[in-house]
């Protein structure tokens, strides 16, 4: 069946009435050719040219940060194994 989303791109009149300026119905699969179009021109759209490098910068920068932080906690696990085998073989 797939995913159902709704876009209204909204903006205020001169009378200050909120409208909804272009309505946007995405059925099926949200990772459709012509749905990632719509996205990307969204997201172009709010954002504008100049931010979206930042943007992906931090994007970036986040996810090298989880990694190093996935690995540090591993290699610290790792090492308390390593020192609780080796303490069981020394003491044996």
């Amino acid at each position: 069946e797939g995913v159902r989303l709704r876009v209204c791109l909204f903006f205020i009149d001169s009378n200050f009435r909120l409208l909804c300026l272009i309505k946007l119905n995405f059925m099926g699969d949200l990772f459709a050719p012509q749905h990632i179009i719509w996205i990307v021109l969204l997201f172009l759209l709010f954002f504008g040219g100049k931010k979206i490098p930042e943007l992906m910068r931090g994007l970036g920068k986040g996810i090298r940060e989880f990694k190093d932080a996935k690995d540090n906690v591993k290699k610290e696990i790792e090492g308390h194994i390593n020192e609780e085998s080796s303490d069981k073989t020394s003491h044996s």
